[in-house]
């Protein structure tokens, strides 16, 4: 089921216990109840934290959902910072939510000193290789108390709950955030759409051909610097050697310590 016109797709498996996918609107009230469906954000966050360089941009395809779509609620005290002690809420999560994900990059035309490391071979061979291991930094579902496993799979594979349930909708949801590092504004943004999922297959369109009428902007915010680290001109570093060279250590200070 790979799409043959995409060099570079990938598919894996992510699973976990629990999953939080935030509705915002649930937010309000210092409560947080998930969405039914993993946002498209949310998932990018996964393959991202397998693999990710600001030379790319990951492109979500689309996900199938594996296991029946079922809540569990927990009663969580979170800290109250307003009064510096803690308070009571419910979140609202997923229970044992297992995903495949079928996704492909490309080249971040908005990071132009990054061009030397277009190679696309490069990247995929990598991606590969991480997801194979797992992932390079820890994979979760939408919060980070939901830690979720990564594994290769075959997208379409095995028996899924709703592989013969026709179409189902599922109203207005969050899609993903802009940010000015992938679309070359300097404004935060946030996109919404209303996904549709066919026998457990949800597919994704890109965020460039996402409604704009759905389309909200945050708050001006400027791209990050990759650039500005100049190694052993770093402030910091250079005042650390220069409090080693005041020690004057030789090698039988060294010895009496």
């Amino acid at each position: 089921m790979s799409d043959p016109y995409i060099r570079n797709q990938v598919e894996f498996l992510v699973r976990g216990r629990y999953a939080l996918f935030t509705d915002p609107i649930t937010r309000v009230g210092g409560e947080k109840s998930t969405y039914q469906l993993p946002t498209y954000q949310a998932l990018k966050g996964v393959i991202e934290s397998v693999y990710w360089k600001p030379t790319i941009t990951w492109i979500i395809d689309r996900v199938r959902i594996l296991n029946l779509i079922r809540t569990e609620a927990k009663h969580i005290r979170p800290i109250n910072f307003s009064s510096d002690g803690n308070t009571l809420s419910i979140y609202t999560y997923l229970s044992e939510p297992a995903y495949q994900v079928q996704a492909h990059f490309i080249f971040n035309e908005n990071r132009p000193e990054f061009e030397k490391d277009r190679n696309e071979n490069k990247h995929y061979t990598i991606a590969k290789r991480m997801i194979e291991r797992g992932g390079r930094r820890d994979i979760f579902l939408g919060t980070r108390e939901c830690q979720a496993y990564v594994e290769p799979c075959k997208f379409g594979s095995g028996d899924g709950f709703y592989d013969n349930t026709g179409i189902l909708d599922f109203g207005l949801m969050l899609h993903g955030i802009d940010y000015p590092d992938e679309t070359g504004r300097e404004m935060l943004a946030v996109r919404f759409w209303r996904p549709r999922m066919e026998n457990g297959v949800v597919i994704f369109p890109c965020p460039s051909d996402c409604d704009v009428a759905l389309r909200r902007d945050v708050r001006p915010m400027k791209k990050k610097n990759f650039m500005d680290f100049s190694g052993l001109e770093e402030p910091a570093l250079q005042t650390l050697i220069k409090e080693v060279e005041a020690l004057e250590l030789d090698s039988g200070t060294l010895r009496d310590l």
